[in-house]
């Protein structure tokens, strides 16, 4: 099968379209034929091994894991023995290492549900990564109809599931982004949007219960009058000098606002909860772009320029 390898950290242009051997599922696993997939931030980070605090996880040399990608849709292709909930020929998505691949085997168990009806694979893919991150951030927090968030960054991936997943809990959300995603998070339903190409949010008079930084671009130093009091900061990144791990230990003790960076886990509890959103249309998926598996490289460039709105999604089969 062809798969998109990375032999080490570098940037796109190390990627290749190799023949390798089909993987076969293992007990409880599934075969997926992958009909699409996606190019996104995490997929970048990985590839250059940024953070190199990162590379503990994906490998200190070279990536631990040689085929890229981790969001999925497609058609389950074969079962192994203690498989039960799916079967042969349901349309599936999910999120897994190893996706931009023309097969993926993947524990039944794990972040996988069958695609809402009407769906095609090239929507449901760009679905599982963003919300994921945001869920996870989100999951750190309380917030309901009486409060008010500020997302920056919300066209991005995380940040435009960020801005959905909090209208859906009837959130006030204040949406930052440049000009061009404008329309898009107002469709999204943020309730005030501004352009941070034409005024500098932090300067706002509004104060907020949280702060969500879905792209790690801003810092808590410049966000911290923002907050009400015991208002968090959420953050998606380690931030400049990985300043933002003492500043978690620091904030628990000191002051009254709180920064927080999650870790995000229960990704096959977040992956149902999409579907359900989905399939209800309270979420919906954001695509920016779509490339071929043959176009990659050029996919990756593009989501380095940092422009994209949403995902940038790989038709495979």
């Amino acid at each position: 099968m062809r798969a998109v390898v990375c032999s080490g950290y570098g940037p796109p242009d190390r990627l290749r379209i190799r023949e390798v051997d089909q993987p076969r599922p293992g007990d409880g696993e599934v075969l997926v034929r992958v009909q699409a997939t996606t190019v996104n931030r995490t997929d970048a980070a990985t590839l250059r091994g940024k953070p190199r605090l990162a590379r503990i996880a994906t490998g200190l040399i070279r990536p631990r894991q040689p085929v890229m990608g981790t969001e999925v849709a497609g058609v389950v292709e074969d079962t192994a023995a203690g498989v039960t909930e799916f079967s042969a020929g349901d349309a599936v998505f999910g999120f897994h290492a190893g996706a931009q691949a023309e097969y993926l085997t993947m524990p039944a168990s794990g972040p996988l549900a069958r695609i809402p009806a009407g769906m095609a694979a090239c929507e449901a893919a760009p679905t599982t990564e963003g919300a994921h991150y945001a869920l996870s951030c989100l999951e750190t927090v309380e917030v309901g109809a009486s409060d008010h968030v500020l997302v920056y960054g919300a066209t991005g991936a995380i940040g435009s599931a960020a801005v959905q997943l909090l209208k859906h809990r009837d959130v006030t959300v204040t949406a930052v982004c440049d000009a061009r995603g404008i329309d898009l998070v107002t469709s999204l339903g943020a309730d005030v949007v501004i352009d941070y190409t034409a005024e500098d949010f932090t300067q706002t008079h509004e104060r907020f219960d949280v702060v969500l930084d879905a792209v790690g671009k801003s810092r808590f130093v410049r966000c911290r009058a923002l907050l009400k009091p015991g208002g968090a900061f959420l953050t998606t990144d380690l931030g400049p000098r990985a300043e933002n791990l003492p500043l978690i230990v620091a904030t628990r003790w000191i002051g009254d606002h709180r920064v927080r960076l999650p870790f995000p886990t229960d990704a096959r509890a977040h992956v149902r909860l999409v579907r359900e959103l989905l399939a209800s249309k309270d979420l919906r998926p954001v695509v920016d772009r779509t490339y071929t598996l043959d176009d990659i490289v050029d996919a990756y460039h593009y989501v380095e320029t940092e422009q994209k709105l949403g995902t940038v999604v790989i038709t495979v089969t």
